[in-house]
């Protein structure tokens, strides 16, 4: 339940950020961190699957983990925080 409360916070947060300091509509750089795992890199491409997402790639030298730069127009704060919390659905992603 406290985890839920923090990241309500969290996106409320964000939310006035970027209302604060962004003109929308606007291109957005996401940057994420999943396992090397052929499931999870599926996982995150689903998440942006129906946009026009430009997607970039680089596995780690130990080849342990892939991060991933999505580049996208979005709308509105709503809409940067809805990617997030879908791609937060991805088992071991880590948001930067």
């Amino acid at each position: 339940m406290e985890e839920k409360q923090n990241l309500e916070a969290f996106y409320k947060k964000l939310k006035k950020q970027l209302e604060d300091n962004t003109d929308f509509p606007s291109q957005y750089l996401y940057k994420f961190i999943i396992p090397s795992q052929e499931d999870k890199k599926e996982a995150l491409y689903r998440v942006f699957e129906q946009t026009q997402a430009e997607i970039t790639t680089k596995e780690s030298s130990s080849g342990k983990y892939i991060s991933f730069s999505v580049r996208l127009w979005v709308k509105n704060a709503e809409e940067v925080i809805h990617f997030y919390q879908e791609a937060g659905k991805v088992e071991g992603i880590v948001s930067l």
